[in-house]
C-alpha cells in the first residue's frame, strides 16, 4: 500500500474511497442490524424465563461465560489463522457458521423448545465462530486502504457495528411484541451472509506471514510482542480490567431494565438502544479524531467517561434516568474500544498484526462475557446497581494509575 500523509483535513468517510473495504463495510452494517435485534431478543427472553432480578443477572452471566470460552480458547489459534491463512475464506467460513447458529435459535424459538441449555450451546457455537471471524476482519481492513487512513477506517468498522445498535434494538423490541423473539433470530441468519457477499466480491488478500514456524511458536510470538512492548502491554492491562468489571454492563442491561427498572420490551429496546446511540457517536469519534496526533488522549478520557458512567448507573432510579446515562457510557465504551484498537493496529507491525488483534478479541469477546458471569454472581448477592458502582469505581481509579503512573503512554 502505498505511504501518503496524514491530510490536515480528512474526510470522515476518507476510507470508504477504496472498493474493498465499503463492500465489506456495507455488508458488516447489515450483519451488525441483525446481531443487535438478536443480542436484545436473547437478553429479554432470559430475563423472561429466569423469574427475579438476581436470577436473571446470574443467567446472563452464565450465557456470557458460555461465549467466554471458545473465545479464550481458539482466539490464539485464530490470530496465527488471520495472519498465515486466506481471510476471505476464514470470514466466509466464519459467518455461515454464525448464519446456522442464529437460524438454530429462530427454529426452536418457533417450536417452543428454546431453553437455556440450548442457549448455552448455541452461544458456544456462535463465539467460536466470531473468535475466527474477528481477526480476520479486522487485520485485513489496514490491507484495504492507504495507511494514512487506517485509523479512520477503524473506526468506521465501529461504525458499523454500533449504526445499527441504533435502531436494530427498537426493531427487535417491536418483533418481540408482535411475534416473538424468534423474529429477530430469523432477520439475523440472513443478515449475517451479508458479509459472505461482501467478502465473495473483493480482491483476495495474500497471508501477511509465512507459514513456516509451528502453531505453537506464532501464538508465542504475538504474546511476546505484546507483554515486551512498553505502551501496549499497559494498553492490554487496563483493556482486560475494563472487560472484567465495566463493559459487562451491556449484558447485564435486560436484567437491569426488566427486573429492577421495570421496563417491558419496549422500554428493553429503548435502553440497548440508548446505549447504541452513544456508541454511534463514539464510532464516529474514532474515525475522525484517531487519524490526529495524541490519540491516548481520546484513550484515557473514553475510558473515564466509561467507566465513571457505569458508577453512575449504581444511582438510576428509573428507565427515564438511565437513558441519558447510558448514552453518555455508549460514547465512552465505543471511543475506548476503538482507541485501544487503534493504537494496537498502528504499534504492531504486519506480520503479527493478526496475533496482536487475535489479544483484542480475546479481550473483547471473550473476557467480557467472564466478567459478565463475574458482575452477574456479584449482582445476585448485592444487587446490580451496588454492582455497577463497585465495578465503576475500580476500573476509574486503574485508568487513572495507569496514565499517572506511565508516563510513555501519553505520548502515543
Amino acid at each position: 500500500m502505498i505511504e501518503r500523509p496524514i491530510p490536515k483535513r480528512a474526510s470522515l468517510l476518507a476510507a470508504l474511497r477504496y472498493r474493498d473495504f465499503r463492500l465489506l463495510w456495507f455488508g458488516l452494517l447489515v450483519s451488525n442490524l441483525g446481531t443487535w435485534m438478536q443480542f436484545t431478543a436473547m437478553g429479554y427472553f432470559v430475563t423472561q424465563i429466569a423469574g427475579s432480578a438476581h436470577q436473571a443477572a446470574l443467567d446472563l452471566g452464565i450465557l456470557g461465560a458460555a461465549r467466554a470460552v471458545p473465545v479464550l480458547l481458539l482466539s490464539p489459534i485464530a490470530g496465527v489463522v488471520a495472519d498465515t491463512l486466506p481471510r476471505r475464506a476464514t470470514l466466509v467460513v466464519a459467518n455461515l457458521t454464525m448464519s446456522f447458529a442464529a437460524l438454530a435459535l429462530a427454529v426452536l424459538a418457533t417450536l417452543g423448545r428454546l431453553e437455556m441449555p440450548g442457549l448455552v450451546v448455541i452461544a458456544i457455537f456462535n463465539a467460536a465462530a466470531q473468535s475466527f471471524d474477528s481477526p480476520s476482519r479486522q487485520s485485513w481492513v489496514p490491507l484495504l486502504v492507504d495507511r494514512a487512513y487506517v485509523a479512520n477506517a477503524i473506526g468506521l468498522n465501529s461504525v458499523a457495528f454500533n449504526a445499527p445498535a441504533v435502531i436494530g434494538p427498537a426493531i427487535a423490541g417491536l418483533l418481540i411484541v408482535w411475534v416473538g423473539v424468534a423474529g429477530s433470530f430469523y432477520v439475523n441468519a440472513v443478515a449475517t451472509l451479508a458479509v459472505v457477499l461482501a467478502v465473495a466480491v473483493m480482491r483476495p488478500s495474500p497471508p501477511s506471514a509465512a507459514r513456516g514456524e509451528s502453531l505453537g511458536a506464532s501464538i508465542r510470538l504475538g504474546v511476546v510482542f505484546l507483554a515486551r512492548h512498553p505502551i501496549l502491554r499497559w494498553i492490554v492491562l487496563v483493556f482486560i480490567s475494563t472487560a472484567l468489571l465495566v463493559r459487562p454492563y451491556s449484558q447485564l442491561i435486560p436484567a437491569f431494565a426488566v427486573n429492577v427498572l421495570h421496563a417491558d420490551a419496549r422500554g428493553l429496546g429503548w435502553a440497548v438502544a440508548s446505549a447504541g446511540i452513544g456508541g454511534f457517536g463514539g464510532a464516529l469519534l474514532i474515525a475522525y479524531f484517531a487519524q490526529r496526533e495524541r490519540r491516548s488522549m481520546l484513550w484515557i478520557g473514553a475510558g473515564v467517561m466509561m467507566s465513571c458512567g457505569v458508577l453512575a448507573l449504581g444511582f438510576v432510579p428509573s428507565l427515564a434516568w438511565s437513558l441519558p446515562v447510558l448514552f453518555l457510557i455508549g460514547v465512552g465504551t465505543l471511543a475506548f474500544l476503538g482507541s485501544s484498537n487503534v493504537l494496537i493496529q498502528t504499534l504492531a507491525p504486519d506480520e503479527v498484526r493478526g496475533r496482536a488483534v487475535s489479544v483484542y478479541t480475546m479481550i473483547a469477546i471473550g473476557v467480557v462475557p467472564l466478567g459478565a458471569l463475574l458482575d452477574g454472581t456479584i449482582a445476585s448477592r448485592i444487587g446490580l446497581h451496588a454492582t455497577y458502582l463497585l465495578a465503576g469505581s475500580i476500573c476509574t481509579a486503574v485508568l487513572l494509575a495507569v496514565w499517572l503512573l506511565r508516563p510513555i503512554i501519553r505520548t502515543v
